[in-house]
């Protein structure tokens, strides 16, 4: 209960922060969407707000917004969520580019694992894409970006991914839950044998340096993918630390999203 009552005071508060853009265009307030109807979650351990994953709705008003759009993972070890820094920071940046972004609540460990968590990540692709002509989205510029234990996820949900299926029952089902490229914050590691690198959409990988598992990794996955001959981007900062997230003001990291808005610009999912 205090994680979801946390959830709905920071929603409150980005909702207080969003009377109007600069231009003085009506906002839109955040918004909840559960990625299932209730009783209806695979794998769910009960009916309570944990058991029941979700998106966070964060819309550029429609004089603003360009079609792209981003499915946002925060971290937090899969036993909570960093909201702030990795998730309606994240989103409120990518508003100001335009971009409408989804803050995707996930399961949490221990009463979940990894597979109810990239059933999560794929629903709530799908879920985009699927109402993408209703928020006035480009289907094709879809992204999914992680951080820390939400990267992992990114990458679990390209893996995992499922195609559409124009016969389904489910109209979320009838689109494809891949996301077209991929942002991960910290957490990256070898490529493993069912992976194929190839064929993976483009992909941000960022790090600092003193934080050496995920430095070192996202290095050896980009080696992988620039090898596999997939699009990748690395940034590894020379100091700094594990969990930085956007970063507002940092002296370090500041810098990391105008760089991530033109790995962007460069491959078309940003208007230049």
């Amino acid at each position: 209960m205090l994680f979801a009552t946390r959830t709905l005071v920071v929603l409150a508060m980005a909702g207080a922060a969003w009377a109007a853009d600069s231009r003085g265009a009506a906002a839109i307030a955040p918004f909840n969407i559960p990625l299932w109807e209730k009783g209806k979650v695979p794998l769910a351990q009960g009916d309570g707000p944990l058991d029941e994953p979700f998106v966070s709705v964060f819309l550029p008003p429609a004089n603003k917004r360009n079609g792209s759009s981003i499915v946002v993972a925060p971290g937090g070890g899969n036993i909570m969520l960093m909201y702030g820094v990795e998730g309606v920071d994240i989103a409120e940046r990518y508003n100001d580019w335009g971009a409408a972004a989804f803050v995707l609540t996930y399961r949490l460990s221990p009463k979940y694992g990894e597979n109810a968590r990239v059933l999560d990540g794929n629903r709530a692709v799908q879920l985009v894409r699927a109402r993408a002509k209703e928020w006035g989205l480009d289907p094709a510029k879809i992204g999914f970006a992680g951080f820390s234990a939400g990267s992992s996820l990114a990458r679990a949900v390209v893996n995992g991914a499922k195609a559409a299926d124009p016969s389904a029952a489910d109209p979320l089902d009838r689109v494809s839950s891949r996301p077209d490229y991929l942002v991960m914050v910290y957490s990256a590691g070898r490529a493993t044998a069912n992976e194929q690198l190839k064929s993976f959409p483009p992909t941000f990988l960022l790090a600092a340096a003193a934080d050496r598992g995920a430095a070192n990794g996202s290095a050896q996955l980009w080696l992988e993918m620039n090898r596999a001959g997939a699009v990748a981007e690395l940034l590894l900062y020379q100091k700094g630390r594990h969990g930085f997230g956007a970063a507002f003001g940092s002296p370090e990291f500041s810098l990391w999203m105008d760089t991530l808005r033109h790995f962007l610009q460069i491959g078309g999912f940003l208007p230049k």
